[in-house]
């Protein structure tokens, strides 16, 4: 895979998305999860992402744990602040936050610098690694104020000692990832689900990055599991998905079958047909997923063409 270079950190072009080996909905099994980061090694992957928030830590320790025994030089990883871990003895599970893990910890939002340093050493250990490539402020929605005046800069210090490579933020919308490019020096932004098949509402965001020349990292490009599996009881945006939008999913698939082109191959070439996307993001819980995901698929431009008419 030819990788894009975002502020010298060689990102492949199909990325692994750490959220469903932490757990994502469902339990992933050590051996599966392991499983899935090989044949992502295999295909030539070498851009990987976490986060604090996938499993409380597990997405991370399962990464780490693969990726101690590849050479450092030859991967990126990217992980995220704006959540602390905090110990937490309430018992139970975490699925009410979307994990099938055991609710040992709880998030706590902090976007200020020490959290952002506190969070960011954290997920080393959790990593077993000596740095990360690329550091996103995570899902600041509600969080605006104390992220421009306070995480930013904290980024942009850690940047400019050398801790970490790149900055950005990672959002599941794109307004506000809008702002913090016009008022932020930012490497690159993650934008999950807001450029894809069935929502192109992120594509003004995709412009003013090209113009500023700010790289763009895409994620959710199934928008939680419709696109891959398009019927009744998929997810969208992490919830169930309204039938509507159920059978808008149908009528993609449509267009693709008739085109010979499978819809998860047509939901990952799509972002990258726009020159600010770098990278393409595609969470993964299996190596079967990961084959048929990886698998390189010529699409024909009249595809395209109907789905800008559909």
């Amino acid at each position: 895979m030819n990788p894009a270079a975002v502020r010298g950190v060689a990102l492949s072009r199909l990325g692994f998305g750490g959220g469903p080996i932490g757990n994502l909905f469902t339990a992933v099994s050590d051996e599966d999860a392991a499983g899935a980061l090989g044949a992502a090694w295999d295909a030539g992957v070498r851009y990987f992402d976490t986060a604090p928030h996938y499993g409380l830590g597990l997405s991370e320790r399962r990464l780490g744990r693969f990726l101690r025994t590849r050479p450092r030089a030859e991967f990126a990883v990217s992980t995220k602040v704006g959540r602390l871990l905090e110990p937490f003895d309430g018992g139970g599970d975490d699925l009410a936050n979307g994990f099938a893990v055991p609710a040992t910890h709880r998030r706590v939002w902090d976007f200020g610098a020490d959290g952002v340093r506190r969070s960011l050493e954290s997920s080393l250990d959790r990593l077993g690694l000596d740095r990360v490539d690329v550091v996103y402020l995570h899902d600041p929605d509600d969080h605006w104020e104390q992220a421009i005046t306070r995480g930013v800069p904290a980024l942009v210090k850690l940047r400019d000692e050398g801790v970490v490579r790149a900055i950005g933020v990672g959002m599941n919308q794109w307004r506000m990832l809008a702002r913090f490019v016009r008022e932020a020096d930012l490497d690159v932004v993650l934008l999950a689900g807001r450029y894809t098949l069935l929502d192109r509402s992120g594509a003004e965001l995709l412009e003013l990055c090209a113009e500023r020349g700010v790289a763009v990292v895409a994620a959710g490009v199934f928008n939680s599991g419709l696109l891959a599996a398009p019927a009744a009881g998929a997810t969208y945006d992490y919830r169930a998905a309204p039938p509507g939008l159920v059978e808008r999913a149908r009528r993609v698939a449509g267009v693709c079958g008739r085109h010979g082109v499978p819809v998860p191959q047509a939901a990952i070439a799509f972002p990258r047909r726009h020159p600010a996307v770098a990278s393409v993001l595609v969470g993964v819980r299996s190596a079967e997923e990961v084959r048929a995901n990886a698998a390189e698929v010529d699409v024909p431009p009249a595809l395209w063409e109907e789905l800008d008419r559909l």
